[in-house]
């Protein structure tokens, strides 16, 4: 099986050496993303919320830069830098809005680091039919 960058003009760049996504067969594997306004260039402010938020949309631009939706996707992982669990109410909600119906596989992982000082991030693998 070959493994294939996927172009994302919705997320031209990377904070490190790898693609926002990949194809490996039928299956669209999408680097985690954070909460950067892809307008700035920043992080967003205002904390775990608005975070999330940014980083399920770029997710939703990276999926359909792929030729996916959420409907496609199997697998979610969710990394919450905050340590609290306070903060899983605002996180399900807004994932709820974005998912919607549709309930993937999923784990949540509280971290101690996320890259930029973000706060949220998220990655996902689609299956996807080539």
């Amino acid at each position: 099986m070959s493994i294939e960058p996927i172009a994302t003009p919705s997320q031209p760049w990377a904070a490190g050496p790898y693609s926002p996504a990949v194809r490996a067969g039928d299956w669209i594997i999408c680097s985690g993303q954070v909460g950067i306004d892809p307008a700035s260039g920043n992080i967003v402010m205002g904390g775990i919320e608005p975070q999330a938020r940014q980083a399920l949309a770029n997710m939703t631009a990276v999926l359909a830069d792929a030729g996916a939706t959420w409907a496609d996707v199997a697998k979610v992982t969710l990394f919450v830098g905050t340590g609290s669990p306070q903060y899983m109410e605002e996180v399900n909600a807004v994932y709820t809005e974005v998912v919607g119906d549709h309930h993937p596989a999923r784990s949540t992982i509280g971290v101690a680091w996320l890259p930029l000082g973000a706060v949220f991030e998220v990655e996902v693998w689609a299956y996807r039919p080539a």
